[in-house]
């Protein structure tokens, strides 16, 4: 039995947002005398996932990139397209390598607690009673980064794709690869008629990632994304000689579902469950360091956790985004081109990052003008 059961904030799942919503809290004079306890299966010892994500200038991020670009280029079966992101450096971090210093951090903190266990049950009276396989806790606050049971991809109620891939880690015996870009997405290989591309990251000039995605409905099977990954390295990159250091797989939902439904007075759905990954791409880093930043100022200002999270013009935008690659998945190569044709870098990734101006977002949908977006926009409305 845990000798401390109750605790001002108990998060639950020990990932991305649940770990940076921690690392916010004690790097906060705020959250000092209060008890923090982190509730995760498991000890997070392994690189299960890289993230990737664009900023610029420097941030706490920097020590712990992997490797970073300035430069990348979109492939299409008609042209290719060059991207130089000055001022912003698309950056890869490693999940083992955020875990271990996050987890370095909060350990410093007599106030952060971890736990290795499951939980069974969440039950929310006064205050939150939480049942674990081998214990019970409460806490004042709850913020659960376990995905809603009522949440389904087939829900007639939203729309959903899922964002799905494969990547190998190869290293070649010579130097294959211009380590100054990336490609960002190649879709000159494809799944029959569907929105699939190939994602390429040289971490060195002998070593890279090389990862088959699907913007899709349907998941395949594990030996489909092999065939795929393999055909583009030797077809597309001319290597015959490598050997895969490393594997890596994603599931990550691309929906309209209103996670944020779920949250309460005294629970707050966080991360994927929270409806933190963008609809319609996928990215969810830089996402959740806003989110949890708005969280812990919601706190110390005595609001509602969740209180003004999410921005109701972009959650339209990756509605009308979605619609189009649901219903008609084989236009995905004709959005993302016209997307990084027709628009500068900056003003993309502004976007994305949900700080664009509403100027900015008026060039932007009309360079995806199209009778398809038109009948996504209408439908969505």
């Amino acid at each position: 039995m845990a000798k401390n059961t109750h605790f001002d904030y108990i998060i639950i799942g020990n990932g991305l947002a649940g770990l940076q919503l921690a690392l916010k809290m004690s790097e906060d004079h705020f959250f000092n005398d209060k008890q923090i306890a982190l509730i995760d299966p498991s000890e997070k010892k392994e690189n299960d996932k890289t993230w990737s994500f664009w900023e610029t200038g420097q941030s706490q991020w920097d020590n712990l990139a992997y490797k970073s670009w300035g430069k990348a280029s979109v492939i299409t079966s008609k042209k290719e397209i060059s991207l130089d992101f000055y001022p912003y450096s698309y950056k890869t971090l490693r999940a083992i390598d955020f875990y271990s210093y996050a987890k370095t951090q909060l350990r410093k903190r007599v106030n952060f607690h971890f736990f290795t266990d499951k939980v069974k049950d969440v039950e929310e009276l006064k205050t939150v009673t939480i049942t674990t396989q081998n214990n019970t806790y409460s806490a004042s606050h709850v913020f659960d980064s376990r995905i809603t049971e009522n949440y389904s991809p087939k829900s007639k109620t939203a729309i959903s794709i899922t964002q799905h891939f494969k990547g190998w880690i190869i290293k070649t015996e010579n130097d294959c690869f211009d380590d100054s870009s990336f490609t960002m997405m190649d879709y000159r290989l494809k799944d029959k008629n569907q929105t699939t591309f190939t994602y390429v990251l040289p971490f060195s000039k002998t070593e890279a990632l090389v990862e088959f995605t699907y913007f899709t409905e349907q998941i395949v099977s594990d030996e489909t994304y092999d065939s795929f990954i393999k055909t583009y390295i030797n077809d597309f990159l001319k290597i015959d000689n490598y050997s895969i250091i490393e594997t890596e797989v994603g599931n990550i939902p691309m929906t309209s579902f209103p996670f944020e439904k779920s949250n309460s007075k005294n629970i707050t759905k966080i991360g994927t469950a929270g409806g933190w990954v963008k609809g319609s791409t996928g990215y969810s880093f830089k996402h959740t360091e806003k989110k949890v930043a708005k969280i812990v100022e919601n706190l110390k200002y005595n609001r509602l956790p969740s209180k003004d999270l999410f921005k109701k013009r972009f959650k339209f935008y990756d509605k009308v985004f979605l619609k189009v690659l649901k219903d008609e998945n084989n236009k995905g190569e004709w959005l993302f081109q016209q997307f990084y044709k027709k628009n500068a870098i900056q003003s993309i990734f502004r976007f994305l990052d949900e700080e664009s101006t509403f100027i900015e977002e008026l060039k932007i949908m009309k360079s995806l003008l199209s009778w398809s977006f038109i009948k996504a926009f209408f439908k969505t409305l």
